[in-house]
């Protein structure tokens, strides 16, 4: 989806400001749509255009924040109470449940720290919370360790964008090339999990 990268992510941004950006980190976990939505490379894009004054970086960020924590607890709201009925539905181009076995696997190897490594990757990020209700994951260690993961995240990479053009401002004349860097980092860890698996 060419609207995500580069150039027109800058103008997407732009258009939708701090309340569309809201949206788009909400709907990555809240409605599970997160395969097709580039959180890390959009948190990174919006922490620049704030260094440039298209946006308010202290309404950003906490907005960034609340919209995570929001979209990661409907997500295991969605898992707690559908539970096994997730598993039956058939797949749509939104849903696969390989997705959903995949966040399941990264459960079974990381344990609870998934919720807290699963931020930072693609994908697994849409469908950790959704397996964690799923598995009936005591709500209150859901809740803390989701919090200080969407705090770590959403103020992180808000910040990296914010002020690395400031301390690097030659990259400004490069900043697609920057994003499109950020989005390839940001499924390294994906990846690697995914070329391990088979390799087991």
């Amino acid at each position: 989806m060419d609207i995500f990268h580069g150039e027109n992510l800058i103008e997407l941004i732009k258009t939708i400001g701090t309340l569309g950006i809201f949206g788009l980190v909400f709907c990555e976990t809240g409605l599970l749509i997160g395969v097709f939505l580039p959180g890390d490379s959009v948190l990174f894009t919006a922490g620049f255009l704030a260094s440039q004054g298209f946006l308010n970086i202290y309404v950003l960020i906490p907005t960034i924040f609340v919209a995570a924590v929001i979209g990661d607890n409907i997500g295991y709201l969605w898992g707690y109470k559908l539970g096994h009925k997730i598993f039956s539905r058939e797949d749509s181009v939104i849903f696969h449940k390989d997705n959903v076995r995949k966040a399941q696997n990264f459960y079974e190897k990381y344990g609870t720290m998934t919720l807290f490594l699963s931020r930072y990757v693609p994908v697994i990020r849409t469908f950790a919370p959704l397996v964690a209700g799923v598995g009936k994951m005591p709500y209150r260690r859901f809740f803390f360790i989701d919090l200080a993961s969407c705090f770590i995240w959403s103020f992180g990479l808000t910040l990296a964008g914010y002020y690395l053009i400031k301390v690097f401002p030659s990259l400004e004349k490069n900043l697609t090339l920057v994003i499109l860097v950020i989005i390839a980092v940001s499924f390294v860890p994906a990846l690697w999990h995914y070329f391990k698996g088979k390799k087991n």
